[in-house]
């Protein structure tokens, strides 16, 4: 099959929405088909044998931190020469809403998969929050244009379901279970991580550092216990505020971590705390329970379709200072947080990346198929 792959969001760039496309295009390859990608030109011309041809990015104003791509005519240029069999049009805002555009110009079947809640994100830059309902209706008709939608939890299908989003469905969720393995546990990274003072019971938060990702939530924490230390891994375009933020208080902020290092930081620490809850789903904490962590988290509808309250985590509702304390002073307990880091990884096993990967090719198949019988009924 030829598969093209038009994405917001590619290598070098570090997210959920590359990870999942990368491990997807490994595993395509793996089975033998042709995969052609189209994302912002950031340098990476090629992965796995599949090429990546790059369009000139711009950097917008109110996200300076990371460069995008507007709609391109080259799009359909680049369809037109590499003639796919399905074009996947990954997050469709901008780079990827051409994708839907001249897919559908040309007949091409087209499948179209919600990773970013971008009109959540709205809520927190109040410049930008009155466009939410046209960010709305964009998104929602660039969906229902495409033969087939996948988004990435039962929780997020409910909310698209009453924006009248069309024929969706959830993409089962993955992770890299051999990289992220409790095995990675390193005693230098733990120094690294709590300053020197390996004693202290070590949070660790992992991804981009972002103002909806509520990060200065967890701050009062900090305030009233000098037995935890915090390592807040990434970076973003709220890190100097973040670092104002917990200035004087047990943190350590690493930038972003790759590889083996990436690894070690998950395995070393004691729970992964998530205090987001815009998120769609949130890889990283499939990645910290395949690490052997406990997730503290905030109530959210994703979140709580990953973590289990005192099985595979701790959960805290979102806004309430004591409950997320009531959480952590859970972490006390030596035997409750040994059979929570067991429980995790047996849970994160069961999301192994090949099995997800090979489902977006089923649906592949399935959009395929919508779309030639729609083109049958029309023809009669």
């Amino acid at each position: 099959m030829k598969i093209a792959i038009v994405t917001e969001t590619f290598l070098p760039s570090t997210d959920g929405v590359v990870t999942r496309l990368t491990q997807a295009i490994k595993h395509f390859r793996s089975k033998g088909h042709d995969v052609f990608v189209i994302a912002p030109d950031l340098g990476v011309y090629e992965y796995e044998g599949a090429e990546v041809v790059g369009i000139k990015p711009i950097t917008l104003p109110f996200y300076r931190y990371r460069p995008f791509t507007l709609p391109s005519k080259k799009v359909k240029a680049l369809l037109e020469e590499f003639q796919p069999d399905i074009v996947h049009a990954a997050n469709p805002i901008l780079l990827a809403a051409a994708a839907v555009h001249y897919a559908k110009k040309l007949d091409y079947p087209l499948i179209a998969t919600y990773h970013t809640h971008v009109p959540k994100y709205l809520d927190y830059y109040w410049m930008y929050k009155p466009a939410k309902p046209l960010l709305w209706h964009h998104i929602k008709r660039l969906h229902n244009a495409a033969d087939l939608n996948l988004c990435t939890s039962k929780a997020i299908k409910s909310e698209l379901i009453e924006k009248e989003f069309h024929n969706l469905h959830v993409l089962q969720r993955g992770v890299d279970i051999h990289n992220r393995h409790p095995r990675y546990y390193n005693e230098q990274m733990r120094e690294r991580l709590t300053n020197g003072d390996t004693s202290k019971k070590l949070l660790v938060f992992i991804g981009r550092l972002a103002i909806e990702k509520e990060i200065h939530k967890i701050k009062p924490l900090l305030d009233a216990r000098d037995d935890i230390a915090l390592a807040i891994i990434g970076d973003g375009p709220s890190r100097n505020d973040l670092e104002n933020t917990f200035r004087g208080t047990n943190t350590t902020f690493t930038g972003f971590l790759h590889g083996d290092e990436l690894s070690q930081a998950y395995a070393t620490a004691d729970a992964f705390i998530f205090p987001s809850v815009t998120e769609t789903l949130g890889l990283v904490i499939l990645e910290a329970m395949a690490s052997g962590l406990p997730v503290v988290a905030a109530k959210s509808g994703p979140t709580m379709e990953q973590v289990k309250d005192e099985k595979t985590g701790l959960l805290y509702e979102n806004e309430d200072v004591n409950s997320m304390m009531e959480a952590v002073n859970k972490l006390n307990n030596l035997d409750l947080i040994q059979q929570m880091k067991k429980n995790a990884r047996i849970e994160a096993e069961k999301y192994a990346w090949e099995k997800a990967s090979q489902q977006l090719l089923d649906y592949y198949y399935e959009t395929i198929e919508i779309h030639k019988n729609t083109a049958n009924m029309v023809a009669n």
